[in-house]
């Protein structure tokens, strides 16, 4: 159980595995302003970075779980480098049917609703494991601009327009499953740009050390279509936030 390859070589230098920047990432953080003590699950956790900055920023406790077992290793080493590998726990296993032991105070899911079938399973599934008054946050995209066809669904890594929603939409859609919304933190261009782009470079200096290694052909394929297929639909046309939710 793992993610692909090809993901993994292309968000090889990220630590954070969205379009959130750590200054965003920050923010949210200091919107939410959790207490000292305060339980966290991440679900999806990526490279850990939420769960280990806010170990450090707001001194929190927590459990991430993550598929990845690269990007578990990074999380390790990160706790370690911010001196918080007492405070965090990390899971190499499926998050799609984890509940923790017992009711935290936040439970997130950023970028990664597929693991409970869209917004509603997710926003279910963390329920599971959250105590009464606690938090969700739910890292999703939106659509910034109505896609014009079919050809720009697919590039925004979607397989029909109602996949996503217009952010209103999104926003009412959380209010129709129980949730008050009582934060967000939106990426914007500049944003998806830091993720997205360094995804090339990720590319290119993997290619560069690996020109014979079997994904390579279709990496080098990937690699020269990827800015301007970027520039042209996702960058215009697709919105990213987390939303922090909490229940009625």
């Amino acid at each position: 159980m793992d993610l692909p390859r090809g993901f993994t070589i292309r968000e090889s230098s990220h630590r954070i595995h969205n379009p959130l920047t750590s200054e965003k990432l920050a923010v949210l953080g200091q919107a939410l302003n959790p207490p000292p003590g305060a339980r966290m699950l991440d679900l999806a956790c990526g490279s850990g970075e939420m769960l280990c900055t806010w170990a450090r920023d707001h001194h929190i406790t927590g459990t991430g779980v993550d598929i990845s077992t690269v990007f578990l290793a990074s999380a390790e080493a990160r706790a370690i480098e911010l001196d918080v590998a007492e405070r965090v726990t990390f899971i190499h296993g499926d998050a799609s049917n984890h509940v923790a032991d017992d009711p935290v105070d936040i439970g997130s899911c950023v970028g990664a609703t597929w693991i409970g079938g869209g917004v509603a399973g997710t926003v279910e599934l963390l329920r599971r494991s959250l105590r009464p008054g606690g938090t969700m946050l739910i890292g999703e995209p939106y659509w910034r601009r109505e896609p014009p066809d079919q050809a720009t669904v697919e590039a925004c890594h979607a397989t029909r327009k109602d996949d996503f929603h217009a952010l209103p939409a999104l926003l009412e859609q959380f209010g129709d499953l129980g949730c008050d919304v009582v934060e967000m933190v939106l990426a914007d261009q500049d944003s998806w740009d830091r993720y997205v782009a360094a995804q090339w470079l990720n590319t290119r200096r993997w290619l560069d050390a690996h020109p014979d290694d079997e994904l390579a052909e279709k990496m080098r394929t990937d690699l020269a279509t990827a800015p301007a297929r970027y520039a042209r639909n996702q960058r215009e046309y697709l919105g990213w936030g987390v939303f922090a939710l909490m229940n009625r």
